[in-house]
């Protein structure tokens, strides 16, 4: 005889216990490996009460229609945008960085929406597209907090091989090569071991909204193939840019010079 699972979790004080347990974990990690993060935990922990809150609101009226839906999924791109761009530092080339991930969101959504693979409505627009945003922003983060430093470690190198006559882009592609893709590597090892090692979100949604093994199979594969394809393209958008001397910190954009 089958069981009926609620899973649902409910506003209660065991819910805010757990949550202030959770932050208080996370704090404790933080303070034992003097990494200094103590303070932005705990920002993080009470936007996120208060964004959840209202976002939570605001959803429901708007996924009811593609054009706010629309809207919606921008709104955080612009957010996410303006998140890794101060996490990197290039704040003054942010429309390089938008760019970038944008060169990473819309094929993928369009590939979605235009095969008919999922209707092209609200219910399906704002989740995926919210999914797709936020992981472009995890690669251009990654990325840029990978590439940037090598370049500041690999001035010299920099400058070596401009005295021998390579061009700036050539140059730059030179002390990046040994890093190249890197960005790429968590989402790789996210899609070989899905289902093995993690059972991810759209997976155990759709389980347990009622749907068959065989539709939360379909529906995880799409999130994972729509990440893996995205982040590819966000993070060779951004190689390129970065080897033209246009996504740069302002330090950077000092010191490569031609």
């Amino acid at each position: 005889m089958g069981h009926d699972v609620d899973v649902s979790i409910n506003p209660s004080l065991q819910l805010v216990g757990a949550l202030l347990l959770l932050l208080v974990l996370a704090s404790v990690a933080s303070w034992l490996g003097r990494w200094g993060f103590v303070p932005a935990l705990l920002r993080a922990g009470a936007r996120a009460v208060v964004q959840l809150l209202a976002v939570s609101f605001i959803v429901v009226a708007a996924i009811s229609h593609v054009w706010s839906s629309a809207l919606f999924v921008l709104a955080m791109f612009i957010v996410a945008v303006y998140t890794t761009v101060r996490r990197v530092e290039s704040t003054r080339t942010w429309q390089w960085s938008a760019l970038a991930m944008a060169a990473g969101v819309l094929p993928v959504l369009l590939i979605v929406f235009l095969t008919g693979t999922a209707p092209f409505d609200g219910y399906a627009l704002l989740p995926i597209g919210s999914i797709i945003v936020g992981n472009m922003m995890t690669a251009h983060t990654l990325g840029g907090r990978r590439a940037f430093p090598e370049l500041r470690a690999g001035i010299s190198t920099y400058e070596a091989a401009l005295s021998l006559g390579f061009p700036r882009r050539d140059a730059i592609r030179l002390v990046l090569e040994p890093i190249r893709g890197e960005a790429l590597v968590p989402s790789i090892d996210s899609t070989r071991t899905v289902g093995v090692v993690t059972l991810p979100g759209a997976f155990v949604g759709v389980l347990l909204g009622g749907g068959t093994p065989l539709q939360a199979g379909a529906s995880q594969m799409l999130v994972v193939f729509g990440i893996l394809a995205g982040q590819a393209v966000t993070i060779v958008t951004m190689d390129a840019l970065i080897e033209r001397a246009l996504l740069l910190p302002p330090d950077l954009k000092e010191r490569l010079r031609p």
